[in-house]
């Protein structure tokens, strides 16, 4: 079903950070302004209504059977040029609500292995991006 909703670049990437965002099953309201900021410096919001997509994404986020297919499709719609900028922003993601339980660190696995990122390069971004979380939010460096 994902596939004949999720058809351009822009959706994937959207969708995938959906469901980074959402894999806990909650989207605290940090996790809400971490989206629409990294949407806005994306300039996605001018070409795509994130309402809808978000609708549409949970129309069928019980759904996924598989979710390395899943976000095989995804990537490959995405094709990014840049693949530790973009685990780095699903791992900021999913540690937006200060929390990676384990579903979460399955997640990000499961996106590192798509991209061929190895395990000290993912261990590398995870660590930055709990210490950046950490420096936000107790304001010590």
């Amino acid at each position: 079903m994902y596939n004949e909703l999720v058809t351009s670049q822009d959706q994937a990437l959207c969708h995938l950070y959906f469901h980074c965002s959402l894999k806990d099953g909650k989207l605290a309201t940090e996790e809400t302004d971490n989206l629409a900021d990294r949407f806005v410096a994306l300039g996605m919001q001018k070409r795509m209504n994130f309402k809808d997509e978000m609708n549409a994404y949970r129309s069928y986020k019980n759904d996924i059977i598989d979710e390395h297919l899943y976000l095989e499709y995804l990537i490959q719609l995405i094709n990014p040029t840049n693949e530790l900028a973009l685990y780095s922003y699903c791992v900021e993601l999913t540690v937006s609500d200060e929390l990676m339980d384990i579903a979460e660190e399955s997640l990000v696995r499961k996106i590192a292995l798509i991209l061929n990122i190895d395990e000290e390069q993912q261990h590398l971004i995870q660590k930055l991006m709990v210490e950046r979380k950490v420096v936000e939010t107790e304001k010590i460096i």
